[in-house]
């Protein structure tokens, strides 16, 4: 299969960005763009589908069909992108702090980038849900504000950790990483084991997550979850609808996200079992 720059482009509404330079402007662009467009989801694990990483079958899903993906996914034909467009790109591995056992995952656990332009190195994620919006500076650790949050890289050794600042201005750790390069093919066990593994939230809970201007419309299970940022200095405001049927959730899918699926969806939403060891 023929990957075309081009139409990958114009998937995520920046068909004007490929006759640039690769310049730092361009790169916040299409990180942006890519996460107004793209929608962070699980879907597949929860059709009967596989995630399999393989360029072509990640070129076909997400910009022929318009679906998105989870990190393995969404980064890695990300990082395609910006290689194709000049950009000298690092392939990293990372581990997330689960949000609900706040235990950290496996090695491999999180695909993530770093670009280095004009002496200066940016961490890039376009896979995880609910992270920054643009790249961040791997130079300071001071936090960096974004339209959507604030965030730093604060550094331990050789050790890096992402953070975010809570609505009680605390620092909450998201993952940690090394800036050690891999290759798309060392992340493959553990793509197996987030669509077979109890201990991940992409077995156990069928979701699918997009970045909005002004906040965020996520799907998970049968929770409808939209954040509104305010223009004042209040925390965001979230709105939560449950007990959604299987009809309103296609339709959602649809209308708010783009997906249409060609296999019938098995709505998920349990608990997550800790992993034996906290890495």
């Amino acid at each position: 299969m023929m990957m075309d720059v081009q139409q990958y482009l114009r998937r995520i509404s920046c068909s004007g960005l490929c006759a640039r330079s690769p310049t730092l402007d361009t790169l916040r662009a299409l990180h942006l763009q890519h996460l107004l467009a793209v929608p962070f989801e699980d879907l597949a694990i929860h059709t009967g589908e596989r995630v399999r990483l393989e360029l072509p079958l990640l070129y076909d899903k997400i910009v022929l069909k318009r679906r998105g993906g989870f990190c393995y996914e969404n980064n890695g034909l990300f990082s395609w992108l910006l290689s194709q467009l000049g950009f000298e790109v690092e392939i990293l591995a990372a581990q997330v702090k689960n949000r609900f056992t706040g235990a950290y995952g496996p090695p491999f656990d999180h695909l993530i980038m770093m670009v280095s332009l004009d002496g200066e190195r940016w961490l890039c994620d376009v896979g995880y849900g609910t992270g920054f919006q643009r790249p961040l500076s791997l130079e300071t650790d001071s936090p960096q504000t974004q339209s959507h949050g604030v965030y730093r890289v604060r550094a331990d050794g050789n050790l890096f950790f992402m953070e975010t600042q809570s609505e009680s201005d605390e620092w909450v750790e998201m993952y940690k990483f090394t800036l050690q390069p891999c290759q798309r093919e060392d992340f493959k066990a553990m793509c197996e084991y987030h669509q077979s593994s109890s201990s991940s939230i992409f077995f156990c809970k069928s979701l699918c997550s997009l970045l909005l201007p002004n906040g965020r419309i996520t799907l998970m299970g049968r929770k409808l979850i939209l954040t509104h940022l305010t223009s004042e200095d209040g925390p965001p405001v979230k709105t939560t609808r449950t007990d959604l049927t299987d009809d309103e959730i296609i339709e959602i899918l649809r209308e708010k996200f783009g997906i249409v699926l060609t296999s019938p969806l098995i709505i998920k939403d349990v608990d997550i079992v800790p992993p034996p060891v906290n890495y």
